[in-house]
């Protein structure tokens, strides 16, 4: 098959590219879908294989055009912030697949990992789904899960392995769409969609239950943030929340809305109003 990847950058493109071509597929250009200054663009380049175009469009419009000429039979997109109207969506013969870090239709949106994280969910998966015009709505070609989230987990692990689960699943999801399979619909009274983790969720409420507050401080600590936990007062200091416990260790006891958090390790910060600001 003649494929497209489209994704947000060279850690995404690797996944795909060795997903491809163990499906004996050479991709025929590579779409950066969040281009992020010359230097980005520099380092996608030298991290490409010979032989694919790269494109770096500023938006989705005009993309269906600059698609057509390499006729696609198929594209194949992670991790990209857009909507893609259906010129694109038609633009492949087969169509277009996403690949989404979560196990749909359960975390649909732009930080699947960190909400399953934060909703205190005990695994997460990959979904490859064909892509309509809402996000992440699309019948599901293939699924797997079993990317387990411990409760003192390390988010370079559990990303090492969504990455191993990328490369084994693609290569089934375009084995299937190669034959024309049309996917599973979503079960829409399971799905659920949460966007970014705003200056929202930055400051710790304590009022929250003490099991909330300790997700919340567990979805930080995969990073994205501008600081690395949630801002908390604790003993009349502000600081950066790195770990809690729900169970009595050693650390500052904080009263939440239903019981006792304990703050096991954190960093101060500059004042809450000053950070807050900055954001």
């Amino acid at each position: 098959m003649r494929v497209v990847l489209m994704s947000y950058g060279a850690e995404g493109f690797e996944d795909l590219q060795a997903a491809c071509e163990s499906a004996g597929h050479a991709p025929v250009a590579y779409v950066c879908a969040a281009p992020q200054g010359r230097a980005a663009a520099d380092e996608l380049l030298a991290a490409m294989p010979p032989g694919p175009d790269l494109l770096v469009p500023r938006s989705p419009r005009g993309l269906a055009l600059s698609l057509a000429g390499y006729e696609p039979d198929l594209v194949v997109c992670y991790g990209i912030p857009w909507r893609l109207p259906t010129s694109v969506l038609r633009a492949p013969r087969l169509g277009v697949l996403n690949v989404h870090p979560s196990l749909l239709p359960r975390h649909r949106g732009p930080m699947p990992v960190h909400w399953a994280v934060r909703h205190g969910d005990e695994e997460t998966g990959v979904t490859v789904h064909w892509m309509d015009e809402a996000f992440d709505s699309g019948p599901v070609v293939a699924q797997r899960g079993g990317i387990t989230l411990p409760d003192d987990l390390a988010g370079d692990v559990v990303f090492t392995q969504v990455r191993a689960t990328i490369r084994a699943l693609v290569p089934q999801a375009l084995a299937l769409a190669e034959d024309g399979f049309a996917g599973t619909p979503q079960d829409e009274s399971l799905a659920s969609y949460e966007g970014s983790m705003g200056p929202e969720s930055a400051v710790i409420d304590w009022s929250r239950s003490a099991r909330e507050i300790h997700n919340l401080v567990r979805a930080y600590r995969f990073g994205l943030f501008a600081v690395p936990g949630p801002l908390a007062l604790v003993r009349g200091k502000w600081v950066s929340v790195l770990r809690t416990s729900i169970s009595e260790v050693s650390g500052v006891r904080m009263r939440c809305g239903d019981g006792p958090l304990w703050v096991t390790e954190s960093v101060p910060v500059p004042a809450r109003d000053h950070w807050l600001a900055s954001t």
